[in-house]
This record gives C-alpha cells, sequence and structure tokens, in this order.
C-alpha cells in the first residue's frame, strides 16, 4: 500500500464534500478498490469510505419496489429482500464468499459496473432505478459499457429501487476461481412485458436481449426461446471460455431461468 488519507463521515452531504477534494475516491466495501490499490493499479490521495452512512443502509418495501441503501452489504440484501424479491435475495446470497457478502456493497458493485457482476443484470432486468445524491438514473441509461457509468465525478449512489415482478429468476454459470458470473441471465416479468438481462458474456458488459424478450412478452415459456440465439462475435472470449461457448451459455441460462421463474 501506499500512503493516503482517510474519511468516514456520517452523512451523506458530508461524503460530497469530502470527495470533492483533489484526487479523492470513495470506498464502499473495496472488495475491489482495496486490491487495486494494493496492485498500484490506482493511488487516490483520500479514500471517502461510505460505511459510517446509517441514511444508505437498510432494504424497504415501497409501494411495489424494494429499495436498497447503497452502502447494503449483500449479505443483508439476501437476509431481508427475500419475502418481496426473491431472485434478487438469492442472486445476492450467492455472490462470491461470505467474507465478500458481509463487505460488498450494491452500491459498490454498481459504481464499478465489472462485466462480470451479478447486480448490474438484476437492476437492468428489472428496470431499476439509481437514486445518487444529485438525481435518479434509469438502469437502461446507467449502464454504458465495461466499468462505465452514467455517474460523474464524486457522484454517489445512495439507494436503488426495484420494481418488483410477477414473476423473476438469475441464473448463473459461476468461473469456480472468483465466484463471478461466467455468464449470468436474470429474467423479470412485468405486466408490460419480459426483460432479460445478461452479464459475464459480452465485450460491451451488461445487456438487454431484446429478441428474447419479445418472444418471452408474447409467450413466456422456455419454448419460446427455440431457435433464438446471442451473436457470438459480441461475446468476450478468453481461457474461462471462447466467444461461441458464452454464446451457448447465454441461451442456456435464459431457458433456465424462465422455466425456474414460471
Amino acid at each position: 500500500m501506499y500512503n493516503f488519507e482517510f474519511e468516514k463521515p456520517a452523512t451523506i452531504a458530508d461524503a460530497v464534500a469530502a470527495l470533492g477534494s483533489e484526487d479523492a475516491q470513495a470506498l464502499g466495501g473495496g472488495q475491489t478498490l482495496i486490491p487495486t490499490l494494493k496492485q498500484r493499479l490506482a493511488s487516490p490521495a483520500k479514500l471517502v469510505s461510505l460505511s459510517g452512512i446509517d441514511e444508505m443502509k437498510g432494504v424497504a418495501h415501497r409501494g411495489g419496489s424494494v429499495v436498497i441503501g447503497g452502502a447494503t452489504p449483500h449479505a443483508v440484501v439476501a437476509a431481508e429482500a427475500g419475502a418481496q424479491y426473491a431472485a434478487l435475495a438469492d442472486l445476492a446470497g450467492n455472490i462470491g464468499d461470505p467474507a465478500v457478502r458481509n463487505r460488498g456493497t450494491i452500491g459498490g458493485s454498481l459504481a464499478n459496473n465489472d462485466p462480470s457482476a451479478c447486480y448490474p443484470a438484476a437492476a437492468l432486468a428489472s428496470g431499476a432505478t439509481i437514486v445518487t445524491n444529485a438525481r435518479e438514473i434509469a438502469a437502461d441509461d446507467y449502464f454504458r459499457g465495461l466499468f462505465e457509468t452514467a455517474l460523474e465525478e464524486g457522484e454517489i449512489v445512495t439507494s436503488v429501487s426495484f420494481p418488483v415482478p410477477e414473476a423473476a429468476n438469475y441464473q448463473k454459470f459461476e468461473q469456480p476461481a472468483s465466484r463471478f458470473a461466467l455468464v449470468g441471465v436474470f429474467v423479470a416479468r412485468y405486466g408490460d412485458g419480459v426483460r432479460v438481462a445478461v452479464t459475464g458474456a459480452s465485450e460491451d458488459g451488461v445487456f438487454r436481449w431484446g429478441e428474447a424478450e419479445a418472444a418471452l412478452s408474447a409467450n413466456f415459456s422456455a419454448d419460446a426461446l427455440d431457435g433464438l440465439s446471442v451473436d457470438s462475435d459480441a461475446m468476450i472470449g478468453d481461457l474461462h471460455g471462447s466467444k461461441a461457448y458464452r454464446a451457448h451459455l447465454v441461451a442456456v441460462l435464459t431457458k433456465r431461468a424462465v422455466a425456474a421463474a414460471g
């Protein structure tokens, strides 16, 4: 590590003020940022911990949506969101290992937008709203590509609002060493249609599979997906799986998610 300043504000306003300092970086659960600092891939002059902000913690059910504070650990989401949104709670309960689930936060995951993270698929498939200290951002407008989001400099994810669907399920094919998604598919059915979001597979990060959404909106069954596939040329190819393999997994996992949700 190296020398840097550390602040742990108790309010959102204090955190925003602290992040106004030159070369300051927000710190959620630190599951990505701390290893990055250790490897000297980032070297902010100040870390601003969000873990002491009580108004950014907790799970609530408001007007047909599950609202989760940005500083809420995955383990809390897994324990407290299930009564309203079981698929979301199941997703959170299978992120990483117990240490990661008790330290990592939903706000940190969405701010980092790792192309293989699970929460981006849940947010995009649910049509979630990402709430910051400055504004509200629809999930369709939030994700901008690998590790890129609509967040401005110094902007904090204070909460995330997930509209509760009629039916939903998340299927993940894990990379066994990291438990990140080699491919993950979240399917959510609402009164006005079905949303399908895929993580871990695309070179552009999390995305919606529009062709599957149209088929499932007309007929919510695994059979409706017969013959459908994503373009393998747009998929990630690496030592864990080829482009064609990931494209195949997208179709397989989408069918499994529909069958489980139904």
